[in-house]
């Protein structure tokens, strides 16, 4: 079985600190410290009003973080001049548009395939392994496929949503997205509503996945089981799916 990195999404920890003010929650003790309780990735999604990640978080991070740094974003002008910037391991290009609460859509890579190829080519040029969010279309996989992506990122939040009721329903469209992704030869990650529930049975079930994104859930689970306890319990649920 191919291993499956758990890339920690931060931005609950950045929106904690901004309701109050000041450096509490510590946005990169957070991450160092997910980091020493095995966290494999930090990832972080900054959007145009920083309402929880800023771009100096970002700066901040980049001189610290040893595991692999995900930066997360619709490619705007100012989004590209920070990755250039701060040259992250991979940066995972969303079609969401500014006013969104959070993400909500793959990308229509057919319609927006020369524009995403211009981005990609500029950011593989700077060294930056770069994954497309997707939905699990398979056309749409294809011209994402023609963009010059990496990888794919599969946007999860339907899985999860039918995951209760009928787990092999909610996941059977992802296995060929993810089978398909994998024999145009891309790299596979996936991310959006993934907890402790649903997680293992994701993981088992789609051997491509290489990397999961995990924020709001894993937050939340850590105000309850403390956040070392949390990540060793999401690493347990990717290891046993993959023995």
């Amino acid at each position: 079985m191919t291993a499956c990195k758990l890339s920690v999404n931060i931005n609950k920890i950045a929106t904690l600190r901004n309701a109050r003010g000041g450096t509490i929650p510590n946005v990169v003790k957070a991450a160092l410290d997910i980091e020493r309780f095995g966290g494999e990735g930090i990832t972080v999604h900054p959007r145009p009003d920083e309402r929880h990640i800023r771009f100096r978080d970002v700066y901040e991070l980049k001189e610290c973080v040893t595991t692999e740094f995900n930066i997360e974003g619709y490619p705007s002008d100012d989004f590209l001049k920070l990755v250039e910037s701060v040259k992250p391991h991979q940066v995972t290009l969303v079609p969401d548009s500014p006013m969104v609460l959070t993400s909500n859509a793959g990308w229509d890579a057919i319609r927006e395939q020369a524009f995403l190829k211009k981005i990609i080519d500029r950011l593989k040029q700077n060294g930056m392994r770069v994954s497309v969010f997707m939905d699990t279309d398979l056309k749409q996989i294809d011209a994402a496929a023609a963009t010059g992506a990496d990888r794919i990122e599969l946007y999860t939040e339907r899985y999860a949503s039918g995951f209760e009721k009928s787990p092999q329903q909610a996941i059977a469209d992802y296995q060929k997205a993810a089978a398909h992704a994998a024999f145009l030869k891309m790299g596979v990650n996936a991310g959006h509503d993934l907890n402790l529930n649903n997680l293992n049975y994701l993981i088992k079930n789609i051997p491509q996945i290489v990397e999961v994104s995990i924020g709001h859930a894993l937050i939340s689970d850590a105000l309850y089981y403390g956040l070392q306890n949390t990540v060793q319990m999401y690493k347990h649920q990717i290891k046993s799916a993959r023995e």
